[in-house]
């Protein structure tokens, strides 16, 4: 059997780069002269959420991102990008195999360890002739595959000075961590072979938990109070368990290292002095006033936004410091840049930091594409698009068929405007881990434009029906109005339809769940009238 599991790869690999061949014959440009297919950078961030974004029009105004808002404008921005599991690991696996997560089999960041053997398009790619190379944060447990080159963080990474892993072994590199990611990206764009077309995986750990800034970032804000949403107090009234029993709240989660009272790993010399010289004198003021209730959540909240936000000003500088390379190298319209995150993440909304929910700031993440000559600068899609769709379009991109068994769909009607009207209209959200580290319960929904129906799963057994037409801002369940009856029935169907079009039918293994199994959903003895479903 081995024999012929090795001429069936070579045999495929072959097929790859013939197909890779004739691509690069079919490519064209403007007067029909014949080109290469293009070159792929893909700059990922972690738990970079659209609120942060100046292109997306937060109401809060929270920070001006020039860069990114720059590739906006000469590209498209997506709207309406959607997880189908709101965790950075999964949603790493999803985006390499184009599969949800019980296809591909990495289900939660806690006990999973990725299938290296599996396809995915960095190996498509690299078996049809292109340079592959993958630098920064990985988080996937197995090492990198389909990949000429990588350097990446172990585990979750650190701010300052990190050590990183190469095939080579591991070495620590002096400096914060988005600059270094930056520098050793831009080293293997001059140092490739500029003869062949590349994909380029530039993937930050910023503005990941615990959010500390690049020293040249301290006090960028001038100690500004930022606008709080209108949730942060949220009393979750009239919601299911689910949401009330977290643990992910800036008024019970938030530690001292999350409040800079304790030094980040890694951090020293003239660094560590500049920490203390900032930090410092505002912690012991804190200190002084001593606040507690509200006027606590209120201070976390103003401290998390400045890290936070400092750390997203270092994601922007990276986006400009990658197109100006592009640019002197003058390979920008030969170059498709996409820019994208794991998922979204609360700045605040509901008192939360974190992702998970399916809720929108959670389950929304951004998406930003400069495609030359097939994205029309400045423009907008507000279709649900999803992570399941980018190794789908990155292979098309490239020109090389896209594998029957992925589960999204290449990108690149939209991209071109020429949507057609049997675009997706739902999207399938399944979330698993619990219950560390934050206590969210696991649940499955379906989400429309305007709809989002929620099950919890377990010992809560819930269902809430959200309206982000009436309430944007999601405070409300209507699963139990009877005037939704009649959507109520068809998001029903409609949740099983998508359970059967990606075949997640079958009983959760019960290592998905992470720690520890899931427990058991209540007898309708133990439930009561009306119980199980939900407020």
């Amino acid at each position: 059997m081995a024999p012929i599991r090795l001429l069936t790869a070579r045999l495929r690999s072959v097929a790859l780069f013939l197909l890779a061949a004739i691509s690069i014959e079919a490519f064209t440009v403007a007067g029909g002269a014949t080109a290469r297919p293009p070159n792929l950078l893909f700059i990922f961030a972690d738990d970079l959420t659209c609120q942060a974004l100046s292109t997306y029009g937060e109401s809060r105004h929270l920070l001006e991102t020039p860069n990114i808002d720059r590739l906006a404008r000469e590209g498209m921005r997506f709207d309406r990008c959607l997880v189908t599991n709101s965790i950075c690991g999964p949603s790493r696996a999803t985006i390499l195999t184009g599969k949800y997560s019980h296809k591909n089999g990495f289900y939660n960041n806690a006990n999973c360890r990725f299938d290296a053997a599996q396809p995915t398009f960095p190996k498509m790619l690299q078996e049809a002739g292109w340079q592959t190379a993958v630098i920064g944060k990985w988080h996937l447990g197995s090492a990198p595959t389909g990949f000429d080159h990588w350097q990446i963080l172990p585990g979750q990474g650190i701010y300052y000075n990190p050590p990183m892993i190469t095939a080579a072994g591991k070495q620590v590199e002096r400096g914060y961590v988005t600059d270094v990611i930056t520098d050793r990206s831009i080293e293997w764009l001059r140092q490739r072979d500029h003869h062949r077309p590349f994909l380029l995986m530039t993937q930050h750990k910023a503005p990941h938990r615990e959010w500390s800034p690049a020293i040249r970032h301290l006090g960028w804000d001038g100690d500004r109070s930022h606008p709080e949403p209108p949730t942060l107090l949220d009393d979750f009234a009239g919601r299911s368990r689910a949401v009330r029993d977290h643990d992910m709240g800036l008024d019970r989660s938030f530690t001292a290292l999350d409040a800079k009272f304790e030094l980040p790993p890694g951090i020293d010399g003239d660094d560590l002095v500049a920490w203390n010289a900032y930090y410092e004198p505002r912690n012991d003021a804190f200190r002084a006033a001593d606040p507690a209730g509200r006027d606590l959540v209120r201070w976390r909240y103003q401290r998390y936004l400045h890290d936070y936000l400092a750390c997203v000003k270092a994601i922007d500088e990276s986006v400009g410091r990658l197109l100006d390379e592009l640019d002197r190298e003058g390979i920008a319209d030969e170059t498709v840049v996409v820019l994208s995150s794991d998922q979204g993440f609360f700045l605040g909304e509901h008192g939360w930091f974190d992702k998970r929910w399916i809720f929108e700031e959670s389950v929304r993440t951004p998406l930003i594409v400069r495609s030359p000559g097939l994205t029309r600068p400045g423009s907008h899609c507000d279709r649900i698009v999803s992570l399941i769709d980018f190794a789908p379009t990155f292979l098309a991109l490239a020109g090389l068929p896209v594998p029957p068994d992925m589960q999204g769909r290449p990108l690149q009607p939209l991209l071109a405007e020429r949507a057609n009207a049997d675009w997706r209209k739902s999207l399938y959200y399944h979330y698993y881990e619990f219950p560390e580290p934050h206590h969210v319960r696991p649940h499955r929904g379906v989400i429309t434009e305007r709809h989002k129906l929620v099950h919890y799963e377990g010992d809560l057994d819930e269902w809430e029906l959200l309206d982000r037409a009436v309430d944007p801002t999601e405070t409300r369940s209507f699963h139990a109005d009877p005037a939704y009856a009649d959507t109520l029935r068809e998001l029903r169907a409609e949740l099983d339809r998508l359970r059967h079009e990606v075949d997640d039918l079958g009983p959760v293994p019960s290592e998905a769940y992470g720690t520890a199994p899931l427990p058991e959903p209540p007898s309708a003895a133990d439930r009561g009238d009306g119980a199980g479903q939900g407020t």
